[in-house]
């Protein structure tokens, strides 16, 4: 078998396209949860904290040089302010997949729960039914 033919019945797998469908819209999730704690939950925080803008939180370990407009040595900074801002966007996206795995998991369990439904009868007893019903309807 030739290693494109490999490849390709790999891809074609279900569990490939479906992983890749829930990259894709893991991304986007990320993304839009990213947002939300940029332009909504961050801004009240940093007002409660004093007027602060997360990603602006630093601490310099040197200063950047200057003449006039032209920079010479850049400033060199630990940026820990997006570290939290990472952190709690990380928290977010935990904290909503563990809902929704938890949603699923309880119409899993529902599902489990109720009663199968009854057999399909078999083709003798379909046969048996209309004999009985014929017999009945020339009485």
């Amino acid at each position: 078998m030739s290693l494109f033919k490999e490849f390709k019945e790999f891809t074609m797998r279900g569990n490939v396209l479906d992983l890749a469908v829930g990259v894709i819209i893991g991304a986007a999730f990320g993304k839009i949860v990213s947002a939300f704690v940029d332009k909504v939950i961050m801004p009240p925080i940093g007002i409660i904290l004093g007027k602060v803008n997360f990603a602006d939180l630093k601490i310099v370990l040197q200063t950047a040089v200057t003449q006039g407009d032209k920079v010479i040595s850049p400033e060199v900074a630990i940026g820990y302010g997006a570290f939290l801002q990472t952190i709690i966007d990380f928290v977010i996206i935990a904290f909503c997949i563990f809902m929704v795995l938890k949603a699923y998991n309880l119409s899993k369990k529902k599902e489990e729960e109720a009663p199968p439904p009854p057999p399909a009868p078999t083709k003798e007893e379909v046969l048996l039914t209309e004999i009985r019903d014929l017999l009945k309807n020339k009485n």
